[in-house]
Order: C-alpha cells, then sequence, then structure tokens
C-alpha cells in the first residue's frame, strides 16, 4: 500500500495534500510571555499538591512537567504562529474535520529552567496521520514538536498531538442500558461521559455509589491523597485505607464553561454556562467537581460548599457540591 491510499487501497486525496505540511513551521521565533518566574511556580506546585523542596528557595527550579507552561500565550495567543499550521487546520475544516481532542503529549527535558529564564522556542508540524477511524470519528492525528530555548540553550522538547475528525454518527438509541452507551438519555437529551474505572480508582466509585466520598491515606506515613493512586506520593509507599471525607469544602479555584456548549453538563436543555471547580476539602486534599445550587457567575473563591451525590441518569450518580450565596 502506497503513501495516499486506504486500507482497501482507495486514494485519500485529502491526506495527500496534508502531508505536504509535513516539515513547515508551525511557529517561527516565539518567545514566552514572560520568563520563569517564583510565583507561577507557586501556583503550579500548589495546583498540583507537589511540595518538592527543589521548588522553593534561592536555588529553585521548575518543575520539569512546567515545560508547555512557559511558551502558552494565554486568552490573547501568540503573534508567531505560521501560516503553514492554519493552512492545514482549514483544509480539514473545509473537508468536514471540524471537531478536534487532543489525544497525548511527550516531553524530553535537557536542562531545568530557572527562575528568571528567558523562554524562546520553534514549532514544526513532524507528522500528519493517514485517515484513522476511532470511536470519536474519522479522522487524522497531528503532531507538532516545538523546541524550547532558555537563554538560547536547549531546554526541551514538547510534541503534542492532536485528532482532527468527523464525529462518528450516535445511534438514536433511547431506552435502558442501550440508550446511555448511546451518549442519549431517555427522550433525547445528552448524557455525561462515563468515568474511566480501573483497578486503581475503582474503591473511590464504590463508595460513591454507597454515598460516600473516599479518600485514601498512606499506612506508612499518614498522609492523605487524592486522586485515588497506587502508591504514596510522600514517601513511595504501596500501603492504603481509606477515610471518608466529611463532605465540608471550600472552592479553591474556578473557571466557568461557556464554549463548547454540552447540554449534559446543564441543569436545562439550554446548555448554559456552568461553574467547574478545584475544591478544597476540609482534610486537606482537592478534587475537581461541578458547583451546584447557584448561579455560575455567583461562585467565588473561598466560597463554602457542602458535597452532595447527584444522578444524572439512571446508569451514573456523581458527587457534586452545593454551594451558597450567603
Amino acid at each position: 500500500m502506497t503513501a495516499g491510499q486506504g486500507r482497501q487501497g482507495v486514494r485519500d486525496e485529502l491526506y495527500e495534500r496534508l502531508r505536504v505540511y509535513e516539515g513547515r513551521p508551525a511557529a517561527t521565533a516565539g518567545s514566552g510571555k514572560d520568563p520563569v518566574n517564583e510565583p507561577m511556580i507557586r501556583h503550579w506546585c500548589e495546583a498540583m499538591g507537589d511540595t518538592n523542596p527543589a521548588y522553593a528557595g534561592p536555588d529553585a527550579i521548575a518543575p520539569a512537567a512546567m515545560l508547555q507552561a512557559w511558551t502558552m500565550g494565554g486568552l490573547s495567543g501568540h503573534t508567531d504562529r505560521g501560516e503553514a499550521y492554519d493552512e492545514l487546520f482549514g483544509l480539514l475544516d473545509g473537508a468536514g474535520y471540524g471537531s478536534v481532542v487532543a489525544t497525548d503529549c511527550e516531553q524530553e527535558y535537557l536542562r531545568p529552567l530557572r527562575p528568571g529564564d528567558r523562554i524562546t522556542f520553534d514549532a514544526v508540524i513532524e507528522t500528519v496521520s493517514e485517515r484513522k477511524t476511532t470511536k470519536l470519528g474519522t479522522g487524522y492525528f497531528i503532531t507538532t514538536r516545538m523546541d524550547v530555548r532558555a537563554q538560547d540553550e536547549p531546554a526541551g522538547t514538547h510534541r503534542f498531538r492532536i485528532l482532527k475528525y468527523r464525529p462518528a454518527a450516535v445511534k438514536g438509541k433511547t431506552e435502558g442500558k442501550g440508550a446511555a452507551r448511546s451518549g442519549q438519555r431517555q427522550g433525547g437529551g445528552s448524557l455525561r461521559p462515563r468515568p474511566v474505572i480501573n483497578r486503581d480508582n475503582a474503591g473511590f466509585w464504590k463508595g460513591v455509589a454507597a454515598h460516600q466520598l473516599l479518600i485514601q491515606r498512606c499506612d506508612a506515613c499518614g498522609t492523605l491523597r487524592f486522586p485515588w493512586l497506587p502508591g504514596c506520593n510522600a514517601c513511595g509507599s504501596s500501603a492504603w485505607e481509606t477515610v471518608e471525607a466529611s463532605g465540608e469544602g471550600t472552592v479553591f479555584s474556578y473557571v466557568v464553561m461557556h464554549h463548547p456548549p454540552f447540554p449534559a453538563f446543564s441543569t436545562s436543555e439550554g446548555a448554559e454556562p456552568y461553574a467547574v471547580a478545584l475544591v478544597e476539602l476540609a482534610e486537606g486534599v482537592r478534587m475537581v467537581s461541578n458547583v451546584v445550587g447557584v448561579p455560575y457567575d455567583k461562585v467565588r473563591v473561598g466560597m463554602p460548599v457542602r458535597l452532595e451525590f447527584l444522578r444524572t441518569d439512571p446508569e451514573l450518580e456523581l458527587p457534586v457540591f452545593r454551594g451558597s450565596e450567603a
């Protein structure tokens, strides 16, 4: 099978047009909007719950996983993106592949980043895959590679892969378990996505089914942790037990989701905006969930919230937090 042919040997003319963008620049001579700085490092570590002493003090370094953070353009974006990137996406959009989902990233770290480092970068469209069919739909995987420099020295490489796809048609099942699998609730409304349940978090979801919010406590050092993990971040022990959270907490940070509209996360069929919060539980750990009971534009940092369980459809119940404007 030659390049540009599908699995049955059918010529994929769109792929032939897309693959000519491989090797073309996605960004040239880009620069970070801010130098590496202590406030951003602190915010990152607080959000991630990372207390490694290497990230504080006079000889602090930035967490390696922050590599991409220093290159991001924020709400106003960057002005140094290459025309080829926009052209590539225009071709895909025009051919009906208008949906996008990030699939994975790979990073390589070449030297530590320290407060004061100036960040510059170049990015290239590294690969465009042949047309692939996934559960989401049919489309093309686009991989970009960003080469990051600090003080003009190579600092790391960031590969980011997305799928540009045409969503698969949803069969119109509206009854029982078939409706849940199809993404529709009875009456045709949207269902929330199903959580991924595996051997590491099955106990958490068993607790949810019993209306308990369970957090882990390390048997060796007593450190509480959430989300559920197979080992302790503090001491590495794999021995743990569960503790039921009281359900009390406060909003540590939050975002309001305006776009794209997703009726399954709204309280009506209008798909209005909704608040997603990082809630700090009374026990000291944090979890992400929806804030309900108050208008989305009334949610505030520090707002007291109380755990409750929301049944979104006959097969799914989720822990959420009810806020109080008072």
